[in-house]
């Protein structure tokens, strides 16, 4: 069975629920349901692209946000809106859809000040602040240290923009290394599981939330 590239979501996806991750994202049983809050964390984040690549004006409805985003525009150094990243298991930079990407990520803000060699990462978020996942900031920052071989540190941020809240990171380019090595020890049990075609579940207070409605711990079962 093929390998899929792997994301910050996928393998917190996989280490949940192996057998979910296997139903829905390898088999593809499931197939995704937009709900009201998917919607509309698309829609700011989309708004919120277009003015920082194109400039153009945010939507009335997301105008609540724009001081914010304005308030990292000034921020010298250049703005790139939804930049892909992408590695090889080498952790060299490929093509996004590339037959030999190992691992994908998408900064919705990144700020390169070559002259400071420092970059800023930012991911909006439109959800609840109450469990910020932090790991999502350290693979975006060692990616960018791949990415752009002269920047020596990584100033990253999940900015919860309805909830007017920030959690925030920093890492240098002497910590990647190690940064790395635990997400290949993550990433090596989900190659595991492809090889030797196993998918534990794993019985969690979601499984009545769960799609998998085959699962044994499913009490829709």
């Amino acid at each position: 069975m093929k390998k899929p590239a792997w994301s910050h979501s996928s393998l917190k996806d996989y280490e949940g629920c192996a057998r979910r991750y296997h139903e829905v994202k390898v088999l593809k049983k499931y197939p995704f349901q937009e709900t009201e809050a998917t919607r509309y964390g698309n829609q700011v984040h989309e708004s919120l692209e277009f003015y920082i690549r194109d400039g153009k004006e945010i939507p009335p409805e997301h105008s609540q946000f724009k001081p914010v985003v304005d308030k990292l525009l000034a921020k010298p150094g250049r703005k790139l809106a939804e930049q892909e990243m992408a590695l090889t298991v080498d952790l060299k930079p490929t093509d996004w859809k590339a037959k030999d990407v190992w691992v994908r990520g998408i900064a919705d803000m990144l700020i390169l000040d070559d002259d400071n060699f420092t970059a800023w990462v930012v991911d909006w978020k439109t959800g609840n602040d109450k469990y910020p996942d932090r790991d999502q900031l350290v693979l975006m920052s060692i990616m960018v240290f791949e990415h752009y071989p002269h920047i020596r540190k990584v100033n990253s941020a999940l900015l919860f923009i309805v909830k007017n809240s920030m959690v925030k990171m920093q890492m240098t380019r002497e910590q990647k290394d190690a940064a790395w090595w635990r997400y290949r020890e993550r990433t090596a049990r989900l190659e595991a599981s492809f090889a030797n075609d196993v998918w534990n579940p794993n019985q969690t207070p979601l499984c009545k939330w769960c799609q998998v409605a085959g699962c044994e711990f499913n009490p829709n079962h």
